[in-house]
């Protein structure tokens, strides 16, 4: 991290609950155990050490809408105390990350005093390299510019995967939700299915096949349909993780919905049309 980077870091992180007043280091909180006591703000690989207020843990960790079916994973971990809250509070099986190895050391003994080392795993490595594919639930509190060399990784995870992030965002990718705990505030995004392209999505009586493109930004899509050479604007596009929604104009003059779930370069779900659900399945076109 730049010593510009290091200087508005420092300004910033003495804003909100964990705010410590610079001419007075001694009433620094105290962390750790007999073995170890980190300082607040101790520098670290490309950030400094500054934990997560636990009302803010909490609040994290309900927006992602944990539950004991997730696997958690906090990428710099710090003392454990997200993984141990995931784990202790809401069930989950929870991975810390964590490059400074006596704050790993650390976070493994909290998760031993906390009763769920059997649920929290801490490695020490570092999260550009370790491999956190298999999470559910991936929770940050870095630097932009970290968040933002992580972003590419995040967006080739499973879609619906719930990504949250204390105090920064992700530049361009709007998040799905804002959230404060007193002072601080903390993002939650979806990761999307990869929906942009074409589509073919024949009609269910073979009447008319339906030539579907869509583009893509991140969470956000609009796109056309054309049937039989006549060119009609998606109404309502969505996806919010795997679910692709949207409505359309056929032939007839009739409004129809879609909703379905996107698995690579298929979708499956069912069209509505005048109060009637039938299967519907759109296939990515090649041209």
């Amino acid at each position: 991290m730049t010593i510009a980077a290091c200087a508005r870091f420092a300004a910033l992180a003495l804003v909100g609950t964990f705010s410590v007043a610079a001419s007075a280091p001694a009433q620094d909180p105290q962390f750790g155990d007999e073995l170890y006591r980190p300082r607040l703000r101790q520098p670290g690989k490309d950030v400094m050490w500054l934990p997560t207020p636990d009302a803010m843990v909490t609040r994290m960790l309900e927006a992602a809408k944990t539950t004991r079916d997730d696997v958690v994973y906090d990428l710099g971990a710090g003392d454990g105390r997200i993984p141990i809250a995931a784990a202790k509070e809401f069930g989950a099986e929870a991975v810390g990350i964590e490059y400074d190895d006596n704050l790993a050391a650390l976070a493994r003994r909290n998760a031993q005093r906390a009763g769920v080392a059997d649920k929290v795993t801490i490695i020490q490595g570092d999260i550009f390299k370790q491999d956190f594919s298999r999470a559910t639930v991936v929770t940050v509190y870095l630097l932009p510019d970290l968040n933002q060399q992580l972003r590419p990784e995040l967006l080739k995870m499973k879609p619906g995967t719930r990504v949250v992030s204390h105090l920064w965002d992700m530049g361009e990718w709007e998040p799905d939700d804002t959230l404060r705990a007193g002072d601080s505030e903390a993002f939650v995004w979806i990761v999307p299915a990869s929906v942009g392209g074409r589509w073919r999505v024949p009609e269910g009586n073979g009447h008319w096949e339906a030539l579907i493109e869509i583009t893509q930004r991140f969470q956000r899509i609009g796109g056309t349909v054309t049937i039989r050479g006549e060119t009609q604007p998606l109404l309502g596009a969505i996806v919010r993780g795997a679910t692709l929604s949207f409505s359309f104009v056929a032939p007839d003059g009739g409004v129809r919905s879609v909703r379905a779930r996107v698995d690579g370069d298929v979708f499956d779900g069912s069209l509505q049309f005048a109060g009637r659900l039938t299967p519907v399945r759109g296939q990515r076109a090649s041209n």
